[in-house]
C-alpha cells in the first residue's frame, strides 16, 4: 500500500471547497447573479485594453466550456458566460478586420445583455423545474439569440461600415425578437406545469414511484379512481387538453367501454387481444386490493395491418380501459406522424419529439406509419427519422408509467421497421394484427353508417351495395382501397350524386328522397372512386380469355399447356369448396423459346386468366428487364428489385432476358444479379398469393440460368415452350395484322409473301429474324413502299390504291431488310401488334 502523503486529502477538501462555492452560486440571489455576470463581462471587454496578451489566456477556458455547455444543456452562469464569450470574440474579431474598433461597444454589449435576460428568474425557473427540459436552458437561450441576431448585424455592418447604426438596430432589434418569442414559449410552458401541480396530490394506487422522469410522472398520475370512491370509474382530463383537472372530464366505466369494443363491426381477433388486456388489468387490480405490491400494468403496443381498419378507433379504445382503472391520467389519443416528429434540421428532431411526447403525457400517443421514421432510401440511413426513434424510446421507458405509446402501419414495413433497431422490438413487444374488412363487414360498415344518420337505401340499391362490396372482395382489393375509409368515401360521393339528382328534378324534393340512395348514386361514386385505381376495370370473363387464346396463330402446344393449367386451377378452387385439401396450383412460369414468338402476348392472356378465376386483383402485366431490377450499388439493388415487385402485385411480372440476372462473365460472380435474384425468389414465395412471376428468355440461356440457383427450380417448375413459327403461320399473321389495319394484298403479292417465308424458315434464320417480329417489320416496310408509289398518283388515288399492297411493294420491303443485314433478316425492333401499338386480333404481341 503506498504511503499516504496526504495529496488525496488536500484534493477532497478542494473539491468540496468548489462545491460550496457552486451551491452558494446557486443560492444567491438573482440580482446579485445578474451584477456577478455583468461585471465578469465587461472586465472581458475591457481586457484588450488593460492586460493585452494574458487577458485572452485568462478567458480560454470559458470559451472552450461555451459549445459543451450548450450540448449538455447546462443551466449554470459559467456555462452562460463561455456562450456569450463567444459572440463577444466574433464580434471583436470583425470589428478588428473592418478596423473599427470604437463603432463595435454597441455590438459587445449585446451578448452581456443576452446572458443577463437569460438568468432572470423565468427562464431559470422553469429550467429548474423541468431537468429533462433542455431546450430552455438558459446557455441554449444565449446561443440561439446570438445566432440569430450577431450575423446578419456583422453582415450589415460589413456591407455598409460607414453606417453602424444599421447594424446595432438589426442586432439589438433581432435580438429582442427572439427573446420575446422564447419569453413565450416559457409562459406557455409555466401555465402547463400549474396545471400539472393541480394533480400532484393525487396518490398512485401503484408500487411507490422511483427517481427520475418515470417516477415523477407516476406521482402527477395518482389514481383518480380513489378518490371517486367507484371500482372501474374515474374522471380525468377534458376532450383536449390533458393537463386540466381530473373533475373536468365525464365519468367512463370499463363496462362502457367494452361495450363499445363489442359494437366494434368485425376486427374478432383484436377484440379478443384488447379484451385479454382488460382482464390482466383488472388482476393487477386485485393483487393490489390483494395487499400485493405491483407495476402498473401499462404497456405499449404495435398495430399492425391495411388502412382503414380502426387501428385509431382500437388505440382510443384503450386509452379509455387504461383510464377507466386509474391507470392513466387522460382518455385523450395524441396523433401523430413522421412530420409531428422530424424536425428541420439534425437537433430539431429530438426537441420536436420531446415536446410532442410531453403534450401526451398522462394518455396514449398514437403515431401512424411509424415505419417511415426509418426511411433507408437507397441503401442510406435516415439521421433524422433515427434520431427521432432514439428521443422517442428514452422517452417510452422513463415515462412507461404515466404514457403509452402505440406504433402503426403496414405489417411489413412495421416488422422491417421494428428489426432495424434492438430497442423497438423489446420496448414494443406487444403486437395487435388488425384483419381486412370482409365483404359482409364492409355492407355492415355502410349500413351502420346510413342508419346513424338517419338515411336509407332503396331495394336496387341495397342490391348495387352488395354486388360492389362482392367485386372487391373477389378482386381482393378492400385493403388497397382502404377498407372503412372507401367506405366512408363512396358514401359522402353517393350523397353527392343524390342531392345533384334530386335536386336537378324537382324544385321542392320530398323529404324522403333528400334521405334516400339509389343505385345510381353509388354506382355514380364506385365508378369515380374505382377509376383512379390502378388497373381496375371490367373483370374479364374466364370464356374470353381462352377465346383470346385459341384465336392466336399457331402455338398449338403453348395452348394445349395454357388449357391444362386452367383446368388444374378450377379443379383446385372445387376441392377447395368440397373441403379436400390439393396442392397449391403453380403460380410462377418460365417461357422458353425464340423471340416474336408470343411469350408477352401470353403472359397477358395468362393474366386474365388469373383474373378471371379471382386469382389475381386485376389482368395487368408489368414488363421488366435485368435493368429494371439492379441497381447503381450493392444494397440498392434489393430496393429497386422490391419496388418493382410492389408495382406489379396484383397481376403478373414479366421478366424478359431473365437470364442476363446471371452473367457468368463478371468475375468474382455477378454479386448485383444474384441479389436481385435473391430478392425475387423471397418475394414470389410470400407474395405467391398475389402475385404471378413469368420469366422468359432463350431456351439454352435460361437453362444456364436456372441451374444457377437451386430455389428458381423449385419456384420455377411450370415451363413452357414456344416453338419457332411455319411459313404459313407467318403469312397468317402478316395477313391478320394487315385485316386489323385495314389494308389487303393483291393476288399477286400474297405467292410472294409465301416465297419469302418459306425461304426464311429453310434457311433456319427465322429465329434470328424475329419469328412475328420479322413479319411486322415486313408489313410495315411494304407500307412505306406503297405510300411513297401512291403519293405519285396525288388526287387520282384511289381508295383500293390507298389500301392494297402489291407485289411490288413486298419486293421493296424485302430488299430494304436484306440490305440493312447483309442476308434475309428483319429489324427486330418492333412486332409489337397493330400500327397504334396494340396487338392485332389472332396475332401475338412480343
Amino acid at each position: 500500500m503506498p504511503p499516504n502523503d496526504g495529496s488525496g486529502q488536500a484534493t477532497q477538501v478542494a473539491r468540496e471547497r468548489i462545491d460550496l462555492l457552486r451551491q452558494k452560486l446557486r443560492a444567491a440571489p438573482a440580482p446579485v447573479k445578474a451584477v456577478g455576470v455583468a461585471a465578469v463581462l465587461v472586465l472581458v471587454v475591457l481586457t484588450p485594453f488593460l492586460w493585452g496578451r494574458l487577458a485572452y489566456l485568462i478567458i480560454v477556458i470559458p470559451l472552450l466550456y461555451g459549445p459543451i455547455a450548450v450540448v449538455r444543456g447546462s443551466r449554470s452562469v459559467i456555462a452562460s458566460v463561455g456562450v456569450g464569450l463567444w459572440g463577444l470574440a466574433i464580434i471583436s474579431i470583425v470589428a478588428a478586420k473592418l478596423q473599427r474598433g470604437s463603432d463595435a461597444v454597441p455590438l459587445l454589449l449585446l451578448p452581456v445583455a443576452i446572458v443577463l435576460v437569460a438568468h432572470i428568474p423565468p427562464f431559470t425557473r422553469l429550467a429548474n423545474s423541468r431537468p429533462q427540459e433542455r431546450a430552455f436552458a438558459p446557455c441554449r437561450t444565449v446561443a440561439l439569440v446570438l445566432a440569430w441576431s450577431v450575423p446578419p448585424a456583422l453582415v450589415a455592418w460589413w456591407l455598409d461600415r460607414s453606417q453602424p447604426v444599421i447594424a446595432y438596430a438589426v442586432a439589438w432589434g433581432l435580438a429582442v425578437l427572439v427573446l420575446s418569442w422564447r419569453f413565450a414559449k416559457v409562459l406557455q410552458r409555466a401555465r402547463g406545469d400549474t396545471r400539472q401541480r393541480a394533480r400532484g396530490a393525487m396518490t398512485a394506487p401503484y408500487g411507490p414511484a422511483g427517481p427520475g422522469p418515470g417516477g415523477r410522472m407516476a406521482d402527477l398520475g395518482r389514481g383518480v379512481r380513489a378518490a371517486e370512491g367507484v371500482r372501474g370509474q374515474v374522471t380525468g382530463a377534458g376532450p383536449r387538453d390533458p393537463g386540466l383537472a381530473s373533475a373536468e372530464q365525464a365519468p367512463i366505466t370499463v363496462d362502457q367501454v367494452m361495450a363499445e369494443l363489442a359494437a366494434m363491426i368485425g376486427l374478432e381477433p383484436v377484440k379478443e387481444q384488447i379484451r385479454q388486456i382488460a382482464a390482466s388489468v383488472e388482476a393487477a387490480e386485485r393483487r393490489r386490493d390483494a395487499g400485493y405490491q405491483t407495476d402498473k400494468p401499462l404497456q405499449h403496443f404495435v398495430f399492425l395491418g391495411p388502412p382503414g381498419t380502426g387501428k385509431t378507433s382500437v388505440a382510443r379504445i384503450i386509452a379509455k380501459i387504461y383510464y377507466a382503472y386509474g391507470l392513466l391520467r387522460s382518455p385523450n389519443v395524441v396523433e401523430a406522424q413522421r412530420a409531428d416528429l422530424v424536425g428541420e434540421y439534425l437537433g430539431a428532431t429530438a426537441i420536436k419529439t420531446n415536446e410532442l411526447i410531453t403534450r401526451a403525457a398522462g394518455g396514449v400517443l398514437f403515431i401512424d406509419e411509424a415505419y417511415s421514421l426509418a426511411n433507408d432510401g437507397d441503401g442510406h440511413g435516415d439521421r433524422f427519422g433515427n434520431e427521432a426513434v432514439q428521443a422517442l424510446l428514452k422517452r417510452a421507458e422513463d415515462d412507461r408509467d404515466d404514457l403509452v405509446v402505440i406504433l402503426a402501419g403496414y405489417q411489413r414495413q412495421m416488422e422491417d421497421f421494428l428489426a432495424s433497431n434492438p430497442g423497438l422490438n423489446s420496448r414494443f413487444a406487444m403486437r395487435i394484427r388488425f384483419p381486412g374488412y370482409s365483404p359482409a363487414e364492409l355492407r355492415a360498415l355502410a349500413q351502420a353508417a346510413l342508419a346513424q344518420r338517419g338515411e336509407s337505401l332503396d331495394g336496387e340499391a341495397t342490391r348495387a351495395l352488395t354486388r360492389m362490396m362482392d367485386d372487391v372482395g373477389r378482386r381482393r382489393i378492400a385493403d388497397e382501397l382502404g377498407n372503412g375509409r372507401f367506405v366512408r368515401n363512396l358514401l359522402e360521393k353517393a350523397r353527392q350524386a343524390r342531392d345533384v339528382r334530386v335536386m336537378g328534378g324537382s324544385p321542392e324534393p320530398p323529404a324522403s328522397e333528400l334521405m334516400t340512395l339509389r343505385a345510381e348514386d353509388l354506382e355514380h361514386a364506385f365508378g369515380e372512386l374505382t377509376s383512379r385505381f390502378r388497373g381496375y376495370a371490367e373483370a374479364p370473363t374466364l370464356a374470353s380469355a381462352l377465346a383470346e387464346l385459341d384465336e392466336l396463330v399457331g402455338l398449338e402446344p403453348v395452348k394445349q399447356q395454357v388449357h391444362e393449367i386452367v383446368a388444374q386451377l378450377q379443379v383446385a378452387r372445387l376441392r377447395d369448396q368440397h373441403g379436400i385439401v390439393s396442392q397449391p396450383p403453380a403460380r410462377h412460369f418460365v417461357f422458353t423459346g425464340p423471340p416474336g414468338t408470343g411469350k408477352t402476348t401470353v403472359a397477358r392472356i395468362l393474366g386474365r386468366i388469373f383474373a378471371a378465376l379471382g386469382l389475381l386483383v386485376r389482368p395487368e402485366v408489368v414488363e421488366a428487364h435485368r435493368a429494371d431490377l439492379v441497381g447503381e450499388h450493392l444494397g440498392s439493388t434489393a430496393i429497386k428489385t422490391g419496388r418493382l415487385i410492389d408495382s406489379a402485385l396484383g397481376g403478373v411480372l414479366f421478366i424478359d432476358e431473365a437470364y442476363s440476372l446471371y452473367n457468368e462473365g463478371y468475375s468474382g460472380g455477378d454479386a448485383y444479379g444474384s441479389e436481385a435474384v435473391a430478392t425475387l425468389l423471397k418475394r414470389a414465395e410470400d407474395d405467391r398469393d398475389r402475385l404471378v412471376i413469368v420469366l422468359a428468355g432463350y431456351p439454352q440461356d435460361m437453362d444456364r440460368f436456372l441451374r444457377s440457383n437451386p430455389g428458381l427450380a423449385s419456384r420455377f417448375s411450370v415451363r413452357i415452350s414456344f416453338p419457332s413459327y411455319t411459313a404459313g403461320e407467318l403469312a397468317q399473321i402478316m395477313a391478320v395484322i394487315a385485316e386489323h389495319a385495314r389494308d389487303s394484298f393483291d393476288p399477286e403479292a400474297r405467292p410472294v409473301l409465301q416465297r419469302i417465308f418459306r425461304d426464311a424458315c429453310d434457311r433456319g434464320r427465322i429465329d434470328e429474324l424475329g419469328n412475328g417480329r420479322f413479319a411486322r417489320s415486313l408489313f410495315e416496310r411494304a407500307c412505306a413502299a406503297r405510300d411513297l408509289r401512291v403519293a405519285t398518283l396525288g388526287e387520282t388515288a384511289t381508295a383500293a390504291d390507298l389500301t392494297t399492297l402489291t407485289a411490288a411493294d413486298i419486293e421493296t420491303a424485302v430488299e430494304g431488310l436484306i440490305g440493312g443485314r447483309n442476308g434475309l433478316s428483319g429489324d427486330q425492333g418492333g412486332y409489337e401488334g397493330s400500327r397504334d401499338g396494340s396487338p392485332a386480333p389472332g396475332t401475338p404481341g412480343v
